[in-house]
């Protein structure tokens, strides 16, 4: 089957999901929501949502690295979080990431809960990467 779009794994992902960490479409690179999982399945950061945060940004890092892109590339962010205990604390890590203004939109969004139980957050995010980039 020809899908209109190409499939992006970073490390050990391709064999253990049923889903892609991203798709590139053209110019748009579209990351799949991420909890702070390490790689034996254990959460990350537990009981804290910067650093659940960092940890999801740094495999969306890789990620963006898997397609050829990077931080300078994400124009939007979405958070689902848990609680909104400590997450003002996830705008560190924000400025940390994206080095200041200007910053990528985003959505913050309030959920009941995630697939994950001690995930406090799961973020997924948009690229674009300029042809001249690929």
């Amino acid at each position: 089957m020809t899908v209109p779009y190409e499939a992006i794994y970073p490390g050990p992902w391709k064999d253990s999901t049923t889903f892609s960490p991203a798709v590139r479409c053209g110019e748009w690179l579209l990351i799949s929501g991420m909890t702070a999982v390490d790689e034996n399945r254990n959460i990350v950061g537990v009981g804290d949502m910067a650093a659940q945060a960092r940890y999801i940004y740094k495999k969306i890092g890789a990620v963006l690295a898997a397609a050829g892109a990077g931080f300078e590339h994400v124009v939007e962010t979405v958070d689902y979080v848990v609680t909104l205990e400590g997450y003002d604390k996830t705008a560190e890590v924000r400025r940390e990431l994206f080095k200041g203004p200007p910053y990528p939109a985003a959505t913050g969004v309030v959920v009941a809960g995630l697939v994950r139980p001690q995930a406090l957050i799961e973020i997924k995010a948009t690229a674009r990467i300029p042809r001249q980039s690929l």
